[in-house]
């Protein structure tokens, strides 16, 4: 491309970029304004924690707390990674910079936490609605798949608690296993979740590398690792399913390119994830971004195979998804789910998800739309392309179906590493500024509210 044809393309991509930071700090100021202008009651929070602190469309509270044990190591991370990330990130080889991203991220995740001293890594698993205390209560783990559907309903004998009861058994297993480990007290638990959630940034590196796409990986390092959404990840359930997703994909993205075996765990791990989360089934447009990206159709089959052997498993166990999930949607629509507006929730959770995901991902799914057409040629971009379209469209689906009224800076978790390779798309610059407003962004978010999680 010459000079003269690239200024008119360089200037599209300018604009809209442009175009999607206005678009976020619209959002931003009617998602938190509209509410408290219009005393529009939304229910950001079930009606028994209601507050006049609310913040929507975060479930949390307006509640600063300027300084904590994490303040000093949070913003000296975050002022070291924005100057010194993208120059180690393109220098470092390869496997220095996959246990770099994994110490640091996991250093981001603790330092956001501990602002709120250790309560900010415990507080969340020891809430009565969460898992933890459900999965002491476990004793044989057959009876309480063969139950789990029977016990979704609010009049049911032994009603599960929100977070079970929101969820397929995947998750709460999950927390069984810890308890039995010896790791089920809530601090311990809420260590091995956020050390489990800071392997997700390792996990997309390796996506990008093997659909050769290292470059770009690298590129997006310091942007997939120094997230806002770190303040929702730590200790959040969520933040695990994510990490099993991650990881499903990448060993799907390996499966394309090298031992079709790969797709062996890809499957397994996907289609847990289908039994940790009711909306994970969407990741299935990401999986086909990731084929379609390796430009492979071969793990296809026994991946799909794999994760439906898991599905299947559960369902002969005596949990079937497809018969739970109605029985979960009519508790969700008897509950909280009543008291939320629909035409507030589906742009305020656009507006929470921005806070999680950081302004500067519409920017760039944005500038990625208008680099289409120029990028399809080039095999790295695509990929950048592919993997945040299709998570856009997953994103996008969630919202239409009303079943995340809310709460979606922790629900939408798992796609928010996916979304974020678009920050690559943009131009050099906006790069090198933008990371500083992810940063910003996630400190001002952890140190002027009580985020619930």
């Amino acid at each position: 491309m010459t000079e003269a044809a690239s200024s008119p393309a360089r200037a599209r991509v300018s604009a809209a970029a442009w175009l999607g930071l206005f678009a976020v700090l619209v959002l931003l100021l009617l998602g938190f304004g509209l509410p408290h202008w219009m005393d529009w009651w939304v229910a950001p929070r079930a009606p028994r924690n209601s507050s006049p602190h609310e913040a929507p469309p975060l479930h949390g509270l307006w509640r600063p707390n300027l300084f904590g044990p994490g303040t000093v190591p949070s913003i000296a991370l975050a002022l070291l990674g924005w100057r010194y990330a993208a120059g180690l990130a393109e220098r470092l080889p390869w496997r220095h910079l996959l246990s770099a991203s994994y110490a640091t991220s996991l250093a981001w995740l603790l330092s956001l936490a501990l602002v709120d001293g250790t309560t900010g890594i415990s507080r969340v698993l020891g809430n009565p609605t969460e898992y933890l205390r459900s999965a002491r209560a476990v004793g044989s783990v057959h009876h309480l798949i063969e139950t789990y559907a029977d016990r979704i309903p609010y009049g049911a004998p032994d009603s599960w608690p929100t977070s079970p009861a929101g969820h397929p058994p995947g998750m709460l297993l999950f927390f069984v296993v810890l308890d039995r480990l010896g790791l089920g007290g809530d601090l311990a638990a809420g260590l091995v979740v956020t050390c489990v959630g800071a392997t997700t940034a390792v996990a997309v590196l390796v996506t990008l590398r093997a659909l050769d796409a290292e470059d770009w990986a690298r590129r997006a390092a310091p942007f997939v690792v120094l997230t806002p959404a770190a303040v929702f990840m730590a200790v959040s359930a969520d933040a695990v399913i994510g990490a099993v997703v991650a990881w499903g994909l990448a060993c799907l993205a390996v499966a394309a390119h090298r031992s079709l075996w790969w797709s062996v765990p890809a499957g397994l791990l996907l289609g847990y994830a289908v039994l940790m989360s009711y909306g994970m089934p969407l990741t299935g447009l990401v999986a086909l971004g990731v084929l379609v990206a390796a430009r492979s159709w071969r793990p296809l089959p026994v991946a799909a195979g794999s994760a439906l052997a898991v599905v299947l498993a559960f369902a002969v166990s005596g949990f079937a998804w497809w018969e739970a999930y109605p029985v979960l949607r009519e508790r969700y629509w008897d509950g909280i789910a009543q008291d939320r507006p629909q035409s507030y929730w589906w742009w305020g959770d656009l507006a929470a998800f921005s806070l999680a995901a950081g302004p500067l991902v519409l920017p760039g799914l944005l500038a990625g739309c208008a680099t289409a057409a120029s990028a399809a040629s080039r095999t790295s971009a695509r990929v950048v392309l592919l993997l945040s379209g299709t998570t856009a469209l997953a994103v996008a689906l969630a919202d239409a179906s009303g079943m995340s009224k809310a709460e979606v800076e922790r629900i939408w978790l798992p796609f928010v590493p996916w979304l974020t390779l678009s920050v690559v798309l943009l131009p050099p610059g906006w790069r090198r500024w933008g990371l500083g407003l992810q940063l910003l962004t996630a400190l001002v978010v952890q140190h002027a509210f009580y985020t619930s999680w």
